[in-house]
């Protein structure tokens, strides 16, 4: 690390403006992001599209035991990102299903069905991104009023395209999921 700094001229050093329509940088304080659900399954609403320029969108998710977390689906443009912050994770990648446990990080590149859901006897606590971003917060509040009853599936059926999120069906995902494996 030493010869690193050595090989430095920090006499040339400076923070370079920020250019015309760059977005900077952003803090999301833990208390001040918008939460939807109750305890155990939340989403917390860290990042948008709006708020980082399209780079990325993330949400802090968490599920109690063995709860699903979103049906088989798939995105066009963006992929998604899970880390595991804690519990156990299982996932539909593909046509297979693997586990993912605290520390673990997934990438689901575009165009790769995945579903998500609590392990069978844990809870999971993950942070989930999306690159480049994709407006996520709208669609979570969609999807808080469906779990409320505010909205029926056809509203989330027909928001597809608006949020890149595109339902298919898993025999796969179905068949773990009803066995509890």
């Amino acid at each position: 690390m030493t010869a690193y700094y050595q090989l430095c001229d920090y006499t040339d050093m400076s923070t370079p403006p920020l250019a015309t329509g760059e977005v900077p940088p952003l803090l999301v304080p833990r208390n001040e992001a918008e939460v939807l659900g109750t305890g155990p399954d939340t989403v917390a609403m860290l990042a948008d599209v709006s708020s980082t320029g399209g780079f990325l969108s993330a949400t802090r998710t968490t599920l109690g035991e063995g709860q699903d977390g979103a049906p088989p689906h798939y995105h066009r443009t963006s992929a998604e990102t899970f880390f595991v912050l804690g519990g156990v994770l299982q996932v539909l990648v593909g046509d297979e299903i693997v586990t993912a446990r605290e520390g673990d990080l997934l990438f689901v590149p575009p165009g790769t069905v995945h579903a998500f859901g609590a392990a069978p006897g844990s809870g999971a606590d993950l942070l989930i991104v999306f690159t480049p971003g994709v407006e996520r917060f709208g669609y979570f509040r969609l999807l808080d009023q469906l779990r409320t009853g505010a909205a029926g599936p056809e509203t989330v059926l027909g928001a597809q395209e608006r949020y890149d999120n595109h339902f298919v069906d898993s025999t796969t995902w179905r068949n773990a999921r009803q066995s509890g494996r």
